[in-house]
C-alpha cells in the first residue's frame, strides 16, 4: 500500500493513505491490522481525511508493515470485530452537522413569516407528547417543555421558541448519542473471545473452533453447555434454559425436530444439533439485547432517582404559576419551564451502570445490570465453592490407584472419555491428564448421563461405568470393591480429593486429584473483609477432611463440607431470611441452584456454561482477586450515583431560583440546563477506579 508521512515525532507518525476515497470498513481494516502488531502502541485512522496516527515502539518495522498492508488480505480483514464503533459515531456525526446545518439555514434564509409558521408546525410536536401524557394521567417533562413553547409562541416570542426547541432537539441527540455509545462499547468488548463446540462425526465427536463449522453441519451439546448456533435438534432429548431469550424461568423440553437458538443452555440431557445459521456465532446483536434488558434491572437508587425525576414535574409547574402571579413576568416563568431535574436524573445513573459494566469488563468481570452491582456493594455475606473458587481453576491429577487387575492407563484413558463431555474444573483436569500422556480414546461408550453433583454414568459394550463422588459410586449406584482390597481403599492418601471409577459394579480406580488453593485466595479475601463484608462462608461436596484443612489455610468464617446443591441453596435463603445481603460464588453445574438464590450470584468463567448464564456476574478465572475489583467498582458506582444526585439538585435548582429572579433568559435556562446535563453523562462515562 502507498502512503506518504505528513508528520512525524518521537514515536509517532501521521501518514496519508494515497487513495482517493477510503471506506469505513477499509478504516477500520487497516486500524485493526496496526494494532495487531507488537510494536504499535497504540493507532487512530481518520476514514474522512484518508490518515493514520500511529505510536509505535520501532519505526522501520511499522513503515514495512504499512507497505505490505493490502485490503485484499483475507487475514487482515479477519482481525476485524463484527462491530467496531465507528459507523456509530459517523451517523451521529453526520446527524449533528446536519441539525447544524439546518439551524443555521432556519435563522439566515428563512423569512421571518415563513419561520413562525415553521415554530408552529414543530411545536405541535411538543404539545402531542404532553396531551399523550396527560391522557395517560401522568404530569411528566414533555407538558414543562409543550408549556415553555406554548407561551413563548403566545407572546410572540418566536425566536425564543424556536431557540428552545433547538436546544431540546440538541440534547436529545446528545443524549441519544452518550447512551448508544456507551452500550456499543459495552457491548463491542463484552463479544470478544472464542468459542469451542462439538463437531459430530460418524467415528468420534471432535472439539473444534466455532468459525470452522459451516450450515449443515452436526454439532454436540450436553447437559450444561451453551448452544452455541441456532439449528434443528435431529438426535436426543434435552431441557433447555432460554431466559435469555423469552425470559422463561422454566426449560423447555426439546426433542427430535424442535429448534433451538444461540445463546440458550442445555440444563439436563443431550441432543446432535443440525446447524441452521452461522450468524448465530455473532455475540453483539445478543449481547446488546442483554444489555437493554439489563438496564431494566435498576439499582434501589437508580429508581429512587428515576421516581424523584417525574415526582418533581408538579412542584416545577407549580414554581411556574407562583412565578407569574408574583412578578406578572412571562419571561421569568418560563426560565422555570426550561430546567428539569428528568433528564439529567434518568439519563446520568444508567449511563454510570453502563460506563461500570463497561470498566468491569477491561478486569474480566462481566455484569448483567446494576440491580446486582448494588448487591455487591452492599453485600455482607459471601459464600464461596471450594472446587475452582477457592482452590485453583486448573487442578491436576496426581496420581491413579487400581484396583483388581486394571491398568492405570486404562482407567484414566476411559475416565478422560467420560469426563471430557462436561466442562467442570476437576473433569478439565482428567482429559488434560490423558492428553498429557498421549492417552487416546475411541468414543466406545453409549448415552452418558450427568447426574448433578454425583458423577456420571454410562456403558461399555453393554458394561455399565459410572464415575463419581464416593457417595454417588457406593451409596447410590452400589457399587462394591474387589476382594482384598479393603486395605488399600482404607488407605488412599488424605492429602488429595477423590475421583471413583467404578466398571460393572466393581471398583477399578481412583483418580487423586490435587486440588491446590489458589496463591491469593487468603489475601482477597482478608482484603473482602476490610471493604465491609462480615461472613465468609465456604461450601463443598468434598469430605470433612478437605474441607476443614481447605478453610484453616484461606481463613473462611464458617465452612460446610458434603453438601448437596439444594443444601447451598437452602443455607442462601437461610441468610437472605436473617436479613443478610448474599453473594454466591461458583463454577459449576451444581452452584446454579445457590447462584439463583443470591441476591448476586457470581460464577467463574470457566466453569460449567450453565453457571455463567444462570448468574448475574461473571468474573476471570485468573484472579480471585477480580472480586476486590467487583466490590471497589460496585461501591464506587454506588458513590457516583449519589454524587450525579445531588449534582444535577443543586444545579438544577439554582437554574430555577436565577431564571425566577430574571437573572437568566429562559434560552440561556435551556442552554444552561442541557450543557450541565451532557456534562454529567459524560462525566459519568469516566472510569470509577484509578
Amino acid at each position: 500500500m502507498r502512503c506518504k508521512i505528513l508528520h512525524e515525532g518521537k514515536d509517532r507518525l501521521r501518514v496519508h493513505i494515497m487513495k482517493s476515497r477510503m471506506t469505513l470498513a477499509q478504516a477500520d481494516m487497516l486500524e485493526y491490522y496496526l494494532c495487531s502488531k507488537p510494536y504499535v502502541k497504540d493507532v487512530r485512522v481518520y476514514d474522512r481525511t484518508g490518515d493514520a496516527v500511529i505510536l509505535f515502539t520501532d519505526r522501520a518495522r511499522v513503515i514495512r508493515a504499512l507497505s505490505k498492508f493490502s485490503y485484499e488480505d483475507e487475514k487482515a480483514a479477519a482481525l476485524v470485530p463484527e462491530h467496531t464503533g465507528r459507523e456509530l459515531e459517523r451517523e451521529f456525526e453526520d446527524r449533528l452537522f446536519f441539525m447544524l446545518t439546518k439551524r443555521l439555514i432556519f435563522k439566515r434564509l428563512i423569512p421571518s413569516p415563513l419561520r413562525l409558521g415553521i415554530s408552529v408546525i414543530k411545536a405541535s410536536r411538543y404539545v402531542r407528547e404532553a396531551l399523550r401524557s396527560l391522557s395517560k394521567g401522568r404530569i411528566e417533562v414533555s407538558l414543562l417543555d409543550a408549556v415553555a413553547i406554548t407561551v413563548s409562541l403566545i407572546r410572540g416570542e418566536h425566536k425564543t421558541a424556536s431557540s428552545v426547541m433547538f436546544m431540546l432537539s440538541l440534547g436529545e441527540l446528545l443524549e441519544d448519542w452518550t447512551h448508544k455509545k456507551s452500550v456499543d462499547d459495552l457491548a463491542r468488548t463484552m463479544s470478544l473471545g472464542v468459542e469451542k463446540v462439538w463437531l459430530h462425526g460418524r467415528e468420534s465427536d471432535t472439539l473444534v473452533p466455532i468459525r470452522d463449522i459451516c450450515e449443515g453441519d452436526e454439532i454436540v451439546v450436553r447437559t450444561g453447555s451453551m448452544i452455541p448456533l441456532d439449528g434443528k435438534v435431529i438426535s436426543g432429548e434435552a431441557e433447555v434454559n432460554q431466559a435469555t431469550l423469552t425470559g422463561e424461568a422454566l426449560a423447555v423440553h426439546k426433542g427430535t425436530g424442535s429448534y433451538v437458538y444461540a445463546g440458550t443452555v442445555v440444563e439436563q440431557g443431550s441432543c446432535i444439533i443440525k446447524v441452521d445459521k452461522i450468524t448465530g456465532n455473532g455475540k453483539y446483536d445478543r449481547i446488546v439485547k442483554m444489555i437493554e434488558e439489563s438496564e431494566k434491572l435498576k439499582s434501589e437508587v437508580e429508581s429512587r432517582a428515576s421516581h424523584l425525576a417525574d415526582s418533581l414535574v408538579p412542584y416545577c409547574l407549580g414554581g411556574t404559576l407562583l412565578t407569574y402571579l408574583i412578578t406578572r413576568n412571562a419571561s421569568k416563568a418560563v426560565s422555570i419551564l426550561m430546567v428539569d431535574f428528568s433528564c439529567a436524573l434518568k439519563l446520568a445513573m444508567p449511563i454510570s451502570v453502563i460506563s461500570a459494566m463497561r470498566e468491569g469488563q477491561s478486569y474480566g468481570i462481566t455484569v448483567k445490570g446494576g440491580k446486582f452491582l448494588e448487591a455487591v456493594a452492599d453485600a455482607d455475606t459471601i459464600i464461596f465453592d471450594k472446587t475452582g473458587t477457592l482452590t485453583h481453576s486448573e487442578p491436576s491429577v496426581a496420581k491413579v490407584i487400581t484396583f483388581g487387575e486394571n491398568d492405570e492407563d486404562e482407567a484414566l484413558r476411559l475416565a478422560a472419555c467420560l469426563e471430557e463431555h462436561y466442562p467442570h474444573s476437576i473433569a478439565n483436569a482428567v482429559v488434560k491428564a490423558a492428553a498429557d500422556k498421549g492417552l487416546v480414546h475411541e468414543e466406545l461408550h453409549s448415552e452418558v448421563e450427568y447426574v448433578v453433583a454425583h458423577g456420571i454414568a454410562s456403558s461399555i459394550q453393554g458394561v455399565k461405568v459410572v464415575l463419581g463422588s464416593y457417595h454417588f459410586v457406593f451409596e447410590d449406584e452400589g457399587c462394591v470393591l474387589p476382594e482384598s482390597s479393603q486395605e488399600s481403599f482404607e488407605h488412599l492418601p488424605d492429602e488429595y480429593s477423590h475421583l471413583f471409577l467404578a466398571v460393572g459394579g466393581v471398583l477399578a480406580a481412583v483418580i487423586c486429584i490435587e486440588d491446590p488453593i489458589r496463591a491469593e485466595a487468603k489475601a482477597v479475601l482478608a482484603q473482602l473483609k476490610d471493604l465491609g463484608v462480615s461472613k465468609v462462608v465456604m461450601m463443598t461436596g468434598d469430605s470433612e477432611r478437605t474441607a476443614r484443612a481447605v478453610a484453616e489455610k484461606v481463613g473462611v468464617d464458617e465452612y460446610f463440607a458434603e453438601v448437596l446443591p439444594e443444601d447451598k441453596a437452602e443455607f442462601v435463603r437461610r441468610e437472605k431470611a436473617h436479613g443478610r445481603k448474599v453473594i454466591m460464588i461458583g463454577d459449576g453445574v451444581n452452584d446454579s441452584p445457590a447462584l439463583s438464590e443470591a441476591d448476586a450470584g457470581i460464577a467463574i468463567s470457566s466453569g460449567a456454561a450453565i453457571a455463567r448464564e444462570v448468574a448475574d456476574i461473571t468474573i476471570s478465572a485468573d484472579d480471585l482477586g477480580a472480586l476486590v475489583t467487583l466490590r471497589e467498582l460496585s461501591m464506587a458506582l454506588m458513590r457516583r450515583i449519589n454524587a450525579n444526585y445531588r449534582t444535577i439538585i443543586g444545579f438544577n435548582f439554582a437554574l430555577m431560583v436565577l431564571g425566577a429572579s430574571g437573572v437568566i433568559a429562559p434560552t440561556t435556562s435551556a442552554f444552561l440546563h442541557n450543557s450541565s446535563t451532557l456534562a454529567i453523562a459524560v462525566g459519568s462515562m469516566r472510569e470509577m477506579l484509578r
